[in-house]
């Protein structure tokens, strides 16, 4: 595979280039975020690593930058922050996967294999229907009888995942661990009170709702 590295720590990426040149692959190894994504640009990768902390241009926005232009390359943030917040927010951004600092080179190795053994995507934006509701995956724009709604991240995140799944009902347990990555009980309405700033959003501004509650169950959004 033809890899791109975007690392300012001259030993990491050192290291990780070396490495991954040993097992066969053809590495771009650069060290900012600018010059990184004046490189994704031009170039065709198969898979492209970022480190989220970089001087100038952070990781964040170059991945950022790239989805919005249609670029569609793996994507693998690596990053010292392995919070649950930071982890939702890098895949938000349009990461592919997330790995925290410090890492065995073999997983680093392993999920830039997976990362690579992907389907393609072609170049047409990646749109999840409801009714008149349009939502835009590289975008993240979301439209509802042609007006623009404004979602929040963890309201996007939970628009997307209710949408990937019409039809079916969505647990409170499924959503928590889904959208929140939280795999016990919080003991708070978390699900219920985002669920309803959701609906406050693409439902009620319009006549007829999408999200419904299964009583006792959980919430769903009707397949067509």
């Amino acid at each position: 595979m033809k890899i791109l590295v975007i690392e300012d720590d001259k030993t990491t990426g050192a290291y990780i280039a070396d490495g991954l040149r040993q097992e066969g692959h053809v590495v771009d190894l650069i060290d900012n975020g600018a010059d990184g994504l004046v490189q994704a640009t031009v170039g065709t990768y198969d898979v492209i690593v970022i480190d989220r902390m970089l001087p100038g241009l952070d990781g964040l926005s170059v991945v950022k930058t790239l989805r919005g232009a249609r670029n569609l390359s793996p994507v693998l943030l690596l990053t010292a922050l392995g919070g649950v917040n930071d982890r939702i927010e890098g895949l938000n951004a349009g990461a592919d996967d997330y790995l925290v600092k410090p890492f065995a080179f073999g997983e680093l190795s392993a999920r830039i294999n997976a990362l690579g053994r992907r389907p393609q995507m072609s170049d047409a934006p990646v749109t999840l229907r409801a009714r008149d509701l349009e939502v835009d995956l590289l975008t993240r724009k979301v439209t509802r009888a042609g007006q623009t709604i404004d979602l929040l991240p963890r309201e996007f995140a939970l628009l997307e995942h209710l949408l990937r799944r019409k039809g079916r009902v969505q647990t409170r347990t499924m959503l928590l661990e889904s959208v929140w990555d939280i795999h016990f009980d919080p003991q708070t309405n978390v699900v219920e009170t985002h669920i309803s700033r959701l609906r406050a959003k693409v439902d009620k501004p319009f006549d007829k709702e999408l999200i419904t509650t299964v009583r006792g169950a959980g919430y769903r959004i009707d397949a067509e």
